[in-house]
């Protein structure tokens, strides 16, 4: 499994951070689905407006792939932001994560 990080600050004058997360679900999340490969999401965040997207993917192809998508949604929400997102790539080396989803509409 792979995985890509994106590392973020919401600027909470512009947009509350629970609102920012629903964007992310509502807007990002089906389209991710849409793509081969997708293994799921996690968003982490402080009320500071600090915050990490760490998107799964099945295969290092899968996240590569993807990697076009997911800087036009860094481009079309760049207004929310402090400054531009850092991203990187990282190779899942362990995972024990809860069977529960958190934060479902």
């Amino acid at each position: 499994m792979y995985s890509r990080v994106t590392l973020l600050e919401v600027d909470t004058l512009r947009i509350d951070m629970d609102d920012a997360v629903a964007l992310f679900r509502e807007s990002v999340v089906p389209a991710l689905r849409e793509h081969d490969g997708y293994e799921g999401s996690l968003v982490l965040t402080t009320p500071e407006g600090k915050g990490m997207i760490l998107t799964l993917w099945a295969t290092e192809e899968a996240a590569a792939a993807s990697a076009a998508f997911a800087a036009g949604e860094v481009e079309r929400f760049m207004t929310l932001f402090r400054a531009p997102p850092g991203r990187d790539h990282y190779e899942v080396a362990y995972a024990e994560l809860p069977s529960v989803s958190v934060g479902e509409a």
